[in-house]
């Protein structure tokens, strides 16, 4: 097995030119099953821990195994590594490793990639069959005319020299490649395989450090660049993961002991972690037999008086609605986690979109007041679960936290959270309750009533979705059915009193005010504070709560000459419909600040199931700057 010694050893082939650069997105692009996500994710950790900021964004195809060697079946991942904080994936790649020459198209269709790019190929297809081989010359000629750089690398050549089948080891190969290019740490490369591969044998594990090391050498050897990406100016702990696994550690955060779940894309992957460590801290992953099911699961451990959380999809959300509205016509705390993919229907599984805000502020019958919140950050991802719990159970109602598969898939790297003990729940209250209190003794000003737990002396009640009085028993009457919703929605306004006025990012006043949520946080700001050098005297704010609404916005609306919110979900383009002033269809979140403030908000969105670029944003704020 080659070693670091090995690697310092052997003479430089090619004398290199390194270059300093303040930050890099590389990405790497395959047929599926070929590993790059595992690759592109182990580059983020390791040059996370060598001190860098990094975003990730994977790139998965709706098909479990679309055909090889296709354009629309291109599978992997970008990372951008920085010498700062890095919030959002950024523009067109700087380096890009395809493992054949169709897949890449699919990211050029994209505008993944510009003027300049370097693209590493694997050399294989260039004498494979007739068919294949001139094929493979076609698009080498096609990417030089687009005026990006090809490099031809024998990289099933080089790992067959190792391992029997390339397809099973070329990504850690390409990772060694990687290290050497961005200067990596070889130890911390080393130890990243040794944690990827922790429950293999070490027969395997052996394998793929030879592959790494193999990937490094070849690169010393053969490339005459590196680039050197220092440190950022940081002295805190910082922690590195994706935004479901910060979910996950949100969950045992809180204090919550269940967690009740139906496998759905983007979401699974916090069961994962959760399966693996809850059971160290007592708790207990439900995989239920449906979504229905998991949701009801999770209303009864809550009315037993623990909280669960449930964690799903757009479609799950779809399939839990009933029960959703149990939970807000009986009053029982429960987290219930968003993580939003492309609609409808099974629609976009496997990309994202901020579709699902008006269903689940409105998506049952009735009416049913809740909270809606939205994580702009992985690291929001974990301190929202905690405060959702605290929220469920202060105001008896099921809190939402929006998330979407940017966050969910995405690596940052955050401040260490220090534990708390505010943090977790408290002991389920068995003291004997008051007689003459109600079960549901909603107060006249706030709407709060205090909550009874199964098997608290004294404190049996009737639970029922039918409507009812302040000691749960069933009622039609009209006047009591109109008391108990104006004080279950008067828990809303008493939660909004508690919400801060939004920051804003910029000047108070301007030309133009752009509104977002949810992910798109990093690209609005780097978009906006770009156009804000450039002398555009444009803002942004970021709204985390969608109900109840933030307080202050049509103040803050009135300053500006326009106002306008991004979003990833589909409204009608300006320009392309007909009467358009009366039909056209607006953004979500442009549709719920018209009808709460009354400015008349404007918006650009889409739904192309991509992650919103700086640049495109930019476009978006020069195309919209007011003329008069």
């Amino acid at each position: 097995m080659a070693s670091q010694a090995d690697v310092k050893e052997k003479p430089e082939a090619k004398k290199k030119k390194s270059v300093k650069v303040d930050e890099h997105i590389v990405e790497i692009v395959s047929d599926s099953g070929e590993g790059a996500q595992k690759c592109g994710q182990s580059f983020a950790a390791i040059s996370a821990k060598m001190g860098n900021g990094v975003w990730t964004v994977e790139i998965i195809p709706a098909e479990i195994q679309p055909p090889a060697r296709s354009r629309a079946g291109a599978s992997g991942i970008r990372v951008r590594v920085g010498s700062h904080k890095i919030t959002n994936m950024g523009n067109a790649a700087n380096l890009v490793i395809a493992l054949n020459e169709q897949v890449p198209y699919g990211r050029i269709a994209q505008n993944a990639y510009t003027k300049g790019t370097v693209m590493l190929l694997e050399k294989k297809w260039s004498d494979y069959s007739d068919e294949v081989s001139e094929k493979y010359k076609e698009a080498i000629e096609d990417f030089k005319l687009q005026g990006i750089e090809v490099i031809e690398i024998p990289m099933e050549d080089e790992c067959l020299k190792i391992v029997k089948n390339a397809r099973k080891g070329k990504n850690m190969w390409v990772l060694g490649l990687l290290s050497n290019i961005y200067k990596r740490d070889t130890a911390k490369g080393e130890e990243q395989i040794k944690f990827i591969f922790r429950k293999k044998s070490e027969q395997i594990i052996n394998s793929n450090l030879d592959l790494y090391n193999a990937g490094y050498l070849w690169a010393e050897e053969n490339l005459d660049f590196q680039y050197e990406i220092p440190a950022m100016d940081t002295t805190e702990d910082l922690v590195v993961m994706n935004g479901n696994e910060a979910i996950a550690l949100g969950v045992l955060a809180s204090g919550m002991e269940v967690c009740s779940m139906y496998p759905i894309t983007p979401a699974t992957s916090a069961s994962h972690l959760l399966a693996e460590i809850f059971k160290n801290s007592g708790g207990l992953v439900h995989q239920a037999e449906d979504e229905i099911a998991a949701v009801g699961f999770a209303i009864g451990c809550s009315y037993a008086g623990k909280t669960a959380v449930t964690i799903t999809s757009g479609p799950g959300m779809a399939l839990k609605t009933e029960f959703l509205g149990l939970a807000s016509m009986a009053e029982i705390p429960l987290v219930v986690v968003d993580v939003q993919r492309g609609g409808p229907s099974t629609g976009l599984p496997t990309k994202v979109e901020q579709g699902d805000l008006l269903s689940t502020l409105y998506g049952q019958p009735g009416d049913t007041p809740k909270i809606v919140m939205a994580v702009a950050t992985i690291e929001e991802c974990f301190q929202f679960v905690i405060l959702a719990r605290k929220l469920a159970e202060s105001f008896r109602t099921p809190v939402y936290i929006l998330t979407d598969a940017n966050l969910a898939t995405g690596q940052q790297p955050f401040t260490r959270p220090k534990v708390k003990l505010d943090w977790f729940a408290p002991p389920v209250d068995q003291s004997p309750w008051k007689g003459d209190v109600k079960p549901y003794e909603w107060d006249e000003n706030t709407g709060l009533s205090k909550r009874p737990i199964p098997g608290q002396p004294g404190g049996q009640y009737t639970l029922t979705g039918l409507a009812h009085t302040k000691e749960a028993h069933v009622s039609y009457i009209p006047e009591e059915n109109q008391m108990s919703s104006e004080l279950r929605s008067r828990k809303l306004a008493s939660f909004q009193k508690s919400l801060n006025v939004p920051k804003i990012n910029g000047e108070e006043k301007g030309d133009l005010l752009i509104v977002g949520w949810g992910s798109t946080l990093g690209a609005i700001n780097e978009a906006v504070e770009t156009a804000q050098k450039e002398g555009i005297k444009v803002s942004s704010l970021h709204l985390r709560f969608l109900s109840p609404l933030e307080p202050g916005l049509k103040d803050i609306f009135k300053k500006f000459k326009k106002v306008m919110t991004i979003e990833i979900n589909y409204s009608d383009p300006k320009g392309k419909t007909k009467n358009e002033e009366e039909s056209r269809r607006y953004a979500q979140l442009a549709w719920v600040l018209r009808a709460n403030t009354l400015v008349d908000v404007d918006c650009y969105s889409n739904v192309e199931g991509q992650p919103l670029t700086p640049n495109r944003i930019l476009n978006v704020i020069k195309e919209n700057i007011p003329t008069k």
